[in-house]
This record gives structure tokens, sequence and C-alpha cells, in this order.
């Protein structure tokens, strides 16, 4: 399947999720929505009996116009023309609320117009915070007409009217488990999709590689096998030399890889000496010299460094700064100039390696250090590799508790950053 499929299936997916979210949205507000209007006609039920109740147990025989009133979401009062006792109060609001199945916890107040004070509360299972401001809406709250009234404050309203949705929430648990497992798979799919790139492109360039030295051998070999040969033992000698440096530059191949492939941290080896960075980097700069001389390019190396001496490996601080300058020399096809900067950190040293190339895009920056890993080319293989050096440089680097940055843009270049400590 070609990333294009891939994409287009994601594509679709994700388009269907999205439409299946936005639905499950709208139904679950619609719900909640005529959940709390529900409650809140149940409640001004409720306190407009209790109320009603109030007045004829104190044989008050007028007439109450709208006794209720909802001062915010969870928030009711409702008039009463006379006091009230409080536990009798109580009783009649947890009758009428178990009548209409509002089975939430409460806190009801009693408010005198007359003294413009509370003067009995009772709070069962609210915070300091909640009954602040229960107290405070009471205080604020100024009634048109002289008397009394109570007020319910509903602390757990939304709770309460969340749980009473059931099959919605039960629903929503589902479509989220199928997004995260939708989230995952895409993961999963677009991982095996990169790791079969990586594969098909480590296979494509490991086979180009290879193929060039088999290639020479084996028509050596038939030079060789001509009968003539013998008299010629110069030209024997030569093809019988070839055969050898061919054979020579397979194993070594092969040994490079097998080395890079199974090359792990807790693994190394790092010998103790005394090195010179400044001088590693010198040693590493004169063995590209004739390269870059004949692709027309420079290295220019800017030592700003002054403690430059460390306890290392040196083989594999010189191996690190080959691949970088390698890879910088490879990757700039027409007169590649590469600049080397060292500086001092307060805890060790910085060498930076900069190139004027063809650069790394973003979407392969993040997988540029990843064992065999390389920018995909197809069977392109005007740079050869096998996806390892940097994936070692980084092990290297790491492996003395140093940090490697990478700063690059298409076509402007490359920039690897190392940071070595001395105190390794």
């Amino acid at each position: 399947m070609n990333r294009a499929s891939i994409r287009t299936i994601i594509f679709l997916a994700t388009i269907s999720l999205v439409g299946i979210i936005a639905t499950q949205f709208f139904w679950v507000k619609n719900a909640y929505n005529l959940e709390e209007k529900q409650f809140n006609e149940s409640v001004h039920f409720a306190l407009r009996n209790v109320s009603r109740k109030i007045l004829k147990i104190n044989k008050d025989e007028s007439e109450l116009v709208n006794p209720v009133k909802q001062i915010s979401s969870n928030y009711y009062i409702a008039f009463i023309n006379d006091t009230v006792h409080p536990y009798l109060l109580e009783t009649l609001l947890k009758k009428e609320f178990t009548a209409r199945n509002i089975n939430t916890d409460f806190e009801y107040v009693i408010y005198d117009c007359f003294t413009d004070s509370i003067v009995f509360d009772d709070y069962v299972s609210i915070n300091s915070e909640d009954k602040s401001k229960l107290q405070s809406q009471s205080y604020q709250m100024k009634w048109d007409k002289d008397g009394h009234y109570f007020g319910v404050y509903f602390p757990s309203k939304r709770t309460y009217i969340v749980n009473e949705l059931g099959i919605w929430v039960f629903s929503s648990s589902i479509i989220l488990i199928i997004v995260i497992f939708f989230a995952y798979t895409i993961n999963v799919i677009i991982k095996q999709k990169r790791l079969s790139e990586i594969k098909n492109d480590f296979i494509n360039n490991i086979t180009h590689e290879f193929k060039t030295p088999i290639s020479t051998i084996s028509l050596s070999a038939e030079v060789l096998m001509q009968p003539n040969i013998v008299n010629e033992p110069t030209r024997l000698f030569n093809y019988a030399n070839i055969i050898k440096d061919e054979n020579n530059r397979l194993k070594n191949q092969v040994d490079k890889v097998l080395q890079l492939a199974t090359l792990e941290i807790d693994k190394l080896k790092l010998e103790n000496e005394l090195i010179d960075i400044h001088e590693i980097i010198k040693e590493s700069v004169k063995s590209f010299e004739v390269i870059i001389e004949h692709n027309g390019g420079k290295i220019t190396t800017y030592f700003g460094a002054k403690k430059t001496q460390m306890v290392g490996d040196k083989i594999h601080i010189s191996n690190v700064l080959f691949n970088l300058i390698d890879n910088a020399i490879k990757y700039s096809p027409e007169n590649p100039l590469i600049e080397i900067f060292t500086e001092n950190y307060f805890s060790g040293i910085e060498i930076t390696i900069k190139d004027n190339g063809i650069g790394i895009s973003k979407e392969n920056q993040k997988h540029i250090f990843e064992k065999f890993y390389r920018v995909p080319t197809g069977n392109i293989h005007n740079v050869k590799g096998f996806g390892l050096g940097l994936n070692y440089v980084k092990t290297i680097v790491e492996a003395y508790k140093g940090k490697i940055r990478l700063l690059s843009k298409e076509n402007e270049g490359t920039t690897f950053i190392l940071k070595i400590p001395y105190n390794t």
C-alpha cells in the first residue's frame, strides 16, 4: 500500500470519526439540556408545593403568584409569608424532592427580609467555598415584597444530571475508546510503513554497495580463467590483486554493518586516555583534504575553545568527527563549504559542524538518528551508506553523557552541534 492510499484512508477515517464525535456531542448536549430543564421544572414544582404547604400549615389563605425564582444554575429561592421551623422545612423539602426523584444533596437557608438577615442555614456535604457562595447569594438577593423566603442550593447538580444521562455517558465512553484505538492503529500503520521504507531503502543500498565489488571480482575471475593468462604474469598479478582488494572491501563493508548494527551504549568499551579535541579535528580534516579539493570545496576551522584536552577514546571521537564531516561532503553536491567551530561551555566543549548542503526536511529530522534510517531516495544511490553513521555518532556522544543537536533547512545546509562534558 503506497503513501497516497494510506493518507486517503486516514483522511476518510478521520472525517468519519469527526462526524461521529460531532453528532454524539450534539445529542449529548441536547440530552443534558433536556435533563437540566426537567430538573429545574421538578425543583420549581417541589418548591412551589413546599411554599403552599407551609401557608396551609400556618393557616394562611393568601395566594402566592410565582413564589419560586431561580437565581443561578443551582440556586433557587421560594417566597413564604411567615417564618417556618427549619426542620419542618427540611422535612417538606425531602418529601417533595423524593416524590420527584430528585435524589441529590442540597442545602437550604431561611432568610428574613424584615431584619435583612439569615435566620437559619444548614449545609450538608459542601465545602467552605460553596458555603460562602450560598450565603453571599442570599445576602445580595433583594426580594421585591416584604416577608420571608428560603433558598435551596444543589452543590452536585451537574454531576447528578450527568449521572442521569446513563446511556449517553456509556455511548460516549465507547466512542472515546474507539477514537483512542483508531489513533493507536494509525500510529502503528504509519510506523510500520516507515519501517518498511527503511528496510527497503537499506536493502537497496546494501545491494548496491555489494554489487560493485562482486561484479569486479566476477570479471577478474573470468580473466584469470583465460588459458593464456599464465603467460602474462604482470596482468595475472594485477587481477589477483584486484580480487584481493575487492574481497577486503566486501569484508570491511560486512564488518561495518555488523559492528554498527549491534552497537549498544551499555556494551561500549571506551578507552580512557588524554586527548586534544583540536588535534583530532585537524587529523580528521586532513583525511578529507584531497576529496574536498577535488570537489572544489573548502573546510574552515574556527577554534574558539581554550580548554581542549579531555579524557576519552581517541578512536571513537575521531570516528564521530569523521562521520559528520563525511556526511557534510556527501550531501553537499557542488563546492562543499564546511565550517567547524569549537567553544567552551561551563562543563565541557562544544563542537559545531556546518555545511552548505541539501539540508534535511523537518519530517526526516526526527528520524535521522535512528538505526538504518536514511532519507528515502528510492532506487537512487548517488550517496552511499547504510543509515548507521548518525546512529553511531549519537550513541558515542551519549556514552560520554553528551548531547547532539541538529539544525537544518532544505537547500540551506545542515548544522550538527555536539556538547561533550569534560568529566565523563
